[in-house]
């Protein structure tokens, strides 16, 4: 089968290889992987910057159907439409299992980082966590919610979003034009989104945005206080460090700075503001099963619509240029058929 894996010696980029997949354990499943989305975190494992994983699959917004049940597998049948997600597996059994908070297990895999993910043809997946996709969520879009919709679903969560609140989205890009949708149109909430290009700000206008906020053009933080007397909660997805320290000065008292993505860097925060307004700061790691289950059901309820573009295998690395240099607005996603 064809894969997408991380180069040797790592270099932020990957090669399409041939792959021999070994024979399924016990709870295991084989999918035949139907399509998978590139997200920012697979640069990162491209790079390096979790640790170097030459010839790892990378890949966690896969979509795909289960084509051979390993022994013991009770929960999945062949057919199923399932996901690949970022949240491979967890120990089961640890305080963070036993309480929702799955994704903090200690013993945590992860889909193309610790080990091998959804950018293949065919990926073998541990029963017990691949999520089943609902019949009547289009599976294109599916991909996208696999990772980049449930890391927003949850994060809104997070930030303790309600009816009414105003949510700042920082970064309209693959995350952000999830964020708007799921604030609007799950949370019920409003919404300003900043973002320094206008194509992404067009798109995010199209979904509902009730602000737009080109960071180009003027002080991101005091214009959203000018305009709304600062957010309810900023979800922080723009991978640059400015663009946190910029989201704490958004906030009202008592606001809340959920951070999403992971640029390299410190986030600076004024001591004797966090106190005094009672800011709030807290990072959000994608979903649990759980969450995923229900972001998808919201997707196939048709109140969530992610901005995908299928593209070929082969066009991997073009598209790694292109998220780098900031041109893509939605979602690429690979379609394994092409």
């Amino acid at each position: 089968m064809k894969a997408a894996v991380v180069r040797d010696p790592v270099d932020g980029y990957v090669d399409i290889v041939e792959k021999t997949l070994r024979p399924l354990e016990f709870n295991e499943a084989l999918v035949d992987v139907e399509y998978c989305g590139l997200c920012h975190t697979d640069l990162h494992v491209a790079a390096g910057d979790f640790g170097k994983v030459p010839g790892r699959i990378i890949g966690h917004e896969g979509v795909g159907r289960v084509s051979q049940l390993g022994p013991g597998v009770t929960c999945l049948k062949l057919g199923d439409r399932v996901s690949i997600a970022w949240f491979y597996g967890s120990c089961g059994h640890c305080e963070y299992c036993l309480t929702g908070r799955e994704t903090l297990c200690r013993s945590v895999r992860n889909s193309g980082f610790t080990v091998d993910g959804a950018m293949a043809q065919q990926v073998i997946v541990d029963a017990n966590y691949a999520v089943k996709v609902p019949a009547g969520l289009d599976p294109v879009e599916a991909s996208s919610i696999t990772c980049a919709g449930v890391t927003m679903y949850k994060s809104l969560i997070v930030g303790h979003t309600k009816p009414g609140d105003w949510v700042s989205v920082v970064g309209a890009g693959g995350l952000g034009n999830l964020a708007i949708q799921y604030a609007k149109n799950v949370f019920g909430a409003r919404v300003v989104v900043v973002d320094g290009n206008p194509d992404k700000l067009a798109a995010a206008k199209a979904l509902g945005a009730d602000i737009l906020i080109n960071r180009h053009e003027v002080d991101v933080p005091a214009e959203i206080q000018r305009q709304v007397g600062g957010v309810n909660n900023a979800q922080v997805t723009s991978v640059s460090a400015d663009a946190f320290n910029a989201a704490i000065d958004s906030l009202r008292p008592n606001g809340c700075l959920v951070a999403v993505a992971l640029p390299q860097g410190d986030m600076k925060l004024n001591i004797a503001k966090t106190v005094l307004d009672g800011i709030q700061v807290a990072g959000s790691l994608v979903g649990t099963r759980q969450d995923l289950a229900e972001a998808f059901e919201f997707g196939a309820e048709g109140k969530v619509h992610p901005i995908v573009h299928t593209r070929k295998l082969s066009e991997v690395n073009d598209i790694i240029d292109e998220m780098k240099a900031g041109k893509i607005v939605g979602r690429e996603v690979i379609d394994m058929s092409l």
